[in-house]
Order: C-alpha cells, then sequence, then structure tokens
C-alpha cells in the first residue's frame, strides 16, 4: 500500500533521512522505533507531504505523493495523528472531529463514522460539546486519533501515540490501535516505547541515525538481543 523508496531528506546541510526504503501493506501495522532524533517523526512527515524530500520516491496504492499537496494526499486515504495531539483547544470536540472531515462528501456515511468513533471513544461523545483544550492528555490522544479516522483513511500515520501518558493509559490507547487495524485500517506507528510497539506489529523496522538498521517482524525483533539491549532493558 504505502512504499517509502531511497528516500533522503535535508534540513539545510543536514541530512536527517539517509536513503531508507520500507514499505506498509495492506492492514499490517507497522512500527517504526529508534532513539530520539532518529528520523522518526521527520519521516512521518515527509510522508503525510509536510516536508518535501531531497531525492527519493513514496508511493501510496502506486500514486506519487512526493508531488502531492498534504491537503489532497488526506482525500487519498492518507491521516496523520501528530505527535503532542496538536487538538484545537479553543474548539469542542466534535468540531474537532468535524474537521477531521472536511475534505469529505459523504454526510451519511460521516454520520455513520461519529458513531463509530464516539463507540471506539465513548469518553469523547460524553465530552462532545466541551473545548479540548480542557481534556485530559489521554483524552486528547483518543481526540487526535478519532479526527484522523474522521477522514476515512486506508491508513492511519500514529506519531508517539503514548507520548506524556500513564502506563494504564497507554495499555488503553495500544488496544485502541489494535481494534482500529481490526476495522480495516492499515497502521504505520512511530513510537518510542518500543515494547509496546512490537508486541502489536507484524512487522517493525529500526531507525538509527537516518538510517534504516535492522527489519523484521515484530515478534523477531522482540527477540533479538541487540534490540532488548538498546530499547528493552535487556
Amino acid at each position: 500500500m504505502l512504499k517509502v523508496e531511497n528516500l533522503v531528506v535535508r534540513y539545510g546541510m543536514i541530512e536527517a533521512i539517509k536513503g531508507i526504503s520500507f514499505e506498509v501493506n495492506d492492514g499490517e501495522i507497522v512500527t517504526l522505533i529508534g532513539a530520539n532524533g532518529a528520523g522518526k517523526t521527520t519521516t512521518m512527515h515527509t510522508i503525510s507531504g509536510l516536508l518535501k524530500p531531497a531525492s527519493g520516491s513514496i508511493t501510496l496504492d502506486d500514486k506519487d505523493l512526493v508531488k502531492t499537496p498534504a491537503h489532497e494526499i488526506v482525500s487519498m486515504g492518507l491521516a496523520q495523528v501528530p505527535e503532542r495531539r496538536r487538538v484545537f483547544a479553543q474548539m469542542t470536540v466534535e468540531e474537532n472531529l468535524e474537521l477531521g472531515a472536511y475534505t469529505r462528501k459523504d454526510k451519511e456515511k460521516i454520520a455513520e463514522d461519529f458513531k463509530m468513533v464516539y463507540e471506539l471513544f465513548p469518553r469523547l461523545e460524553e465530552r462532545k460539546k466541551q473545548p479540548a483544550g480542557t481534556l485530559s492528555g489521554g483524552e486528547q490522544q483518543m481526540l487526535a486519533t478519532a479526527r484522523a479516522l474522521m477522514a476515512n483513511p486506508k491508513i492511519v500515520l500514529m506519531d508517539e501515540p503514548s507520548m506524556g501518558l500513564s502506563p494504564l493509559l497507554v495499555k488503553e490507547i495500544f488496544s485502541i490501535i489494535k481494534d482500529i487495524n481490526s476495522r480495516g485500517v492499515t497502521v504505520l506507528l512511530v513510537e518510542q516505547n518500543a515494547k509496546m510497539a512490537l508486541e502489536i506489529a507484524d512487522r517493525a523496522y529500526v531507525l538509527e541515525n537516518g538510517k534504516i538498521v535492522l527489519e523484521g517482524t515484530g515478534e523477531e525483533l522482540m527477540n533479538s538481543d541487540d534490540i532488548k539491549k538498546a530499547y528493552l532493558g535487556g
């Protein structure tokens, strides 16, 4: 579904991403793990059109994303749940969700998707008239995820969904990711909590200093001595 080939991204003279290649197949959960500064968020922003690469290709269902504006990429079926939530604090929960569907015209299906996200996130329905800025960190993460789902995406890019959350909420968020995937949405997950990410991932790639240094199934990387030492405290 999503294919990244020989991707190079620069900030001025600094090469942040150094020719990486990976793919995400339809129906998978694929995770990118790595330390801070490895290039995970830069990769996500480039896929979703917020950054332009120096070279390389990105395709979604064989359609070129590099030359496509970010808002058109959303219409093609790719939505991002950004790092640190980025909800619209002054707007209500409901208004945030409506914005998630701004590229769509299918009113009946939008109404169905409102029901679906409220079923997934009952707390959001309880708070639908509240300003998003009054929600807890965990609730804001749920809202950011639900807002992405309102775009009716084929694939969701999730950037550090567990950041700043309590261990109990982290478990809940990862359970929700599995639920979203079981409903037919493909997931590309960037996550510092390598253990939780590898537990739910079909496949995983390890990013270090802008390069992919290891890849395999989630289970293979969970059992890798190198990964245990570097990321799992083993």
